[in-house]
């Protein structure tokens, strides 16, 4: 006769909104959790659900073999873990702090000369998608630790893993943000304009906007390759083209009462690549320096 299949104790240092929502997702997958705060009153409704609260973070780590840190930067990380003693020895740290490339690098060297098997994370997730099927978290640094402890970390979300260097999961995290911010920006632009004639900002976006986004994730594409190869197609809207462009762009924002902060500096990126003569292709190119 078989028994229940037992399952991973967590701990989870840090219970400010995304730490709590990481640790209500190990709770929900039936893991035993044991939490630790700086301010202890956070852990009240984690452990009205069964959580155990440790006094200190020592006694936190010791709890669970699984070690989930999830703090306001990486100074707090520090300090959190500061005082730990041996207690990371042989445990896999799961550090979902967010932060810089060379951050998690050097974060990474701290807890493996301290015996542990880190793995550095990304959360390309806000607190109320944690646990959903359309939460995604990236994970790099220790195979081993990943491994063994992959199905509990998917509780979170879709786990994609990015390799053995412990800064390509922030670096992963850094360039989506770049985007999703770049996308955000791009909206706020648009809706202020066609707010400034009362437009109606809903509907602009559903019926227009959107869709053709959509339709711009094709070329997308191509230039993703081309940026790879190092090779560019010709283009048929030439770069002194589209540097004109944005002169109407600017001039019509500032007309509709629109601050065109957001724009100016793409404007003045594409009027020295026209200076220059370069192919809109190579715009982002010379930018990553190839």
């Amino acid at each position: 006769m078989s028994g229940t299949p037992s399952v991973t104790p967590v701990t989870v240092l840090g219970l400010g909104a995304m730490g709590s929502a990481l640790s209500t997702a190990f709770l929900d997958g039936g893991h035993p959790v044991t939490v630790w705060n700086r301010t202890p009153a956070k852990a009240g409704p984690l452990t009205a659900r069964g959580a155990v609260a440790a006094a200190d973070p020592r006694e936190a780590v010791r709890a669970a073999d699984l070690v989930v840190l999830c703090v306001l930067d990486y100074a707090a990380a520090y300090d959190t873990l500061g005082a730990v003693g041996d207690a990371l020895n042989g445990r896999a740290l799961v550090h979902l702090t967010n932060g810089t490339p060379a951050q998690a690098r050097e974060f990474a060297q701290w807890a493996t000369q301290r015996g542990a098997h880190y793995v550095d994370g990304g959360i390309m997730s806000t607190p109320p998608m944690i646990g959903d099927s359309g939460s995604l978290v990236l994970y790099s640094g220790d195979r081993t630790g990943f491994d063994a402890h992959r199905s509990t970390l998917e509780r979170l979300g879709a786990a994609r893993w990015l390799g053995s260097d412990p800064g390509a999961a922030a670096l992963h995290d850094i360039a989506l943000l770049s985007g999703m911010y770049g996308l955000f920006a791009g909206h706020l632009h648009a809706a202020a304009l066609i707010a400034s004639e009362g437009g109606s900002v809903t509907e602009f976006t559903t019926e227009l906007l959107i869709p053709f986004l959509e339709r711009m994730m094709v070329p997308m594409k191509y230039s993703s390759r081309e940026i790879d190869s190092g090779e560019f197609a010709d283009q048929e809207a030439s770069i002194a083209m589209q540097a004109t462009a944005f002169v109407n762009i600017i001039e019509s924002t500032a007309a509709q009462g629109v601050d065109p902060a957001l724009l100016i500096p793409m404007r003045d990126l594409y009027h020295r690549a026209a200076a220059e003569g370069r192919d809109p292709s190579e715009l982002l190119a010379k930018k990553a320096g190839r």
